[in-house]
């Protein structure tokens, strides 16, 4: 019987083991999947958790609810990958797991301690370093002390401290800051930014807040074209953009972040995006580049190294976001190629960096941007030409709630595996070329 072994049961791995469940014989095929815990976050939704819009309860389901029962879970910390012997070896019970192919799908987690002053210890272990990101508290949580003026929305219990915190905020400077990318998600910050402008807004306080986009690019965003339509909103919206700001360090006692070409800004409230990196499995395994990401062929998501390893989702070294939509174009492209390159033939360039996200924008508005490894994200309709019902690069209400409708959608269909009736490759059908 032929092993697949998923390391990792976040997005892009619970997707491909859902989908590789339903296309192997279960007769010939043993999947198994493995994860250091048994909660799914759906990430996404941290985003609104700060602002009042969403719960804890909202965006945490068990991850086994999620998995077929035909596909086995373990639950264990992976202490090294060794692709030369086939094999993962486990945490729990030093387990030794032998594959004849891997998926790596183990994600992408922030880590502020690689920037002097966001996080007081540097030391800290990174399991202490994941349980609480609300940084430098007045009192010790898991052994460290945290600011209580840095706050981050990239994990659970960052966003839920930073919503406390909120709600007694008196206003003030505020600075949303990019430590460097790539990140999860690379518009979240975008939208807090301007989630915040609405909420300040709603609680009559929005002229006693000052508010600071610092970012390391050039603009709003990536892309030329979706930098000028974002940057234009920011703008209107009274925000402040610092543009290739590279943070070198935070002064938590002067409140200022400064960076390497010693520029300095002042905060009342830092809401950092901490430099995300891969898992450190990856690192200990000999098997990433400098931020624990994985090579592979952009088009197949095979290793040019090891030809029965594949990486998904964040975990893999691709040029394009790292979101969850991306992870769901990159399993639909990678299931049925698998199936193929699994019988002896040859892997299809199928993926083209696919990429759709949906931008809120406040005051019941969203965006959505559309694009790929070599197209920008261009204005026009989405998915039908003329029809929409979404519109590209420029505010609507129908935007707004196909956000919010992406919850149900998150849950009850993609993390299923269930295909949507949307191509994976991207469509230029509706876009209208500047």
């Amino acid at each position: 019987m032929k092993k697949l072994l998923i390391l990792g049961a976040g997005t892009a791995g619970t997707m491909a083991a859902n989908r590789m469940h339903r296309l192997l014989d279960s007769d010939e095929w043993q999947i198994t999947i493995v994860d250091q815990n048994e909660t799914h976050y759906y990430q996404p939704g941290f985003l609104f958790i700060p602002f009042g819009m969403y719960s804890k309860s909202d965006v945490v389901k068990p991850r086994r609810d999620f998995l077929p029962s035909g596909v086995e879970f373990i639950v264990s910390p992976i202490e090294v990958i060794e692709p030369d012997h086939n094999r993962v070896k486990l945490v729990k019970d030093n387990r030794y797991l032998n594959y004849d192919f891997l998926v790596i799908a183990t994600g992408t987690r922030t880590h502020p301690e690689q920037t002097a002053g966001l996080q007081e210890h540097d030391d800290t272990p990174s399991r202490t370093r994941d349980s609480s990101r609300e940084l430098r508290a007045s009192s010790m949580r898991d052994g460290v002390s945290w600011h209580k003026t840095i706050f981050d929305f990239y994990t659970i219990e960052g966003a839920l401290a930073l919503a406390k915190h909120l709600r007694t905020w008196q206003g003030g400077r505020m600075v949303i800051n990019i430590v460097e990318n790539p990140i999860k998600c690379p518009v979240a910050p975008l939208e807090f930014t301007m989630l915040a402008d609405w909420f300040f807004h709603e609680q009559a306080m929005r002229d006693r807040v000052e508010l600071i986009y610092a970012t390391p690019l050039p603009g709003a965003f990536t892309k030329p074209i979706a930098s000028k339509h974002l940057g234009d909103i920011l703008e209107r919206k009274g925000v402040k953009i610092e543009p290739e700001f590279m943070i070198e360090h935070v002064d938590p006692d002067a409140k200022k972040i400064v960076s390497y070409d010693e520029r300095e800004i002042e905060y009342d409230l830092l809401v950092s995006i901490p430099l995300n990196m891969g898992d450190d499995v990856i690192a200990r395994s000999e098997m990433g580049n400098e931020l624990n990401y994985v090579a592979v062929d952009p088009h197949t998501f095979i290793s040019p190294k090891y030809p029965n390893v594949f990486a998904l989702g964040d975990a893999a070294a691709l040029p394009t976001s790292k979101a969850g939509s991306v992870a769901h174009f990159a399993v639909d492209c990678f299931a049925e190629n698998f199936v193929r390159y699994a019988d002896g033939l040859q892997l299809l360039p199928t993926f083209d960096g696919h990429a759709n996200c949906f931008i809120e924008s406040g005051f019941g508005k969203g965006l959505l941007i559309d694009f790929n490894y070599d197209t920008e994200p261009l204005p026009g309709m989405y998915p039908l030409p003329g029809v929409g019902p979404f519109s590209l690069l420029e505010e609507s209400e129908a935007n707004h709630w196909g956000k919010m409708m992406f919850r149900w959608m998150y849950w009850n269909v993609l993390l299923k595996g269930q295909e949507l009736p949307l191509p994976a490759r991207m469509s230029m059908a509706g876009k209208w070329k500047n």
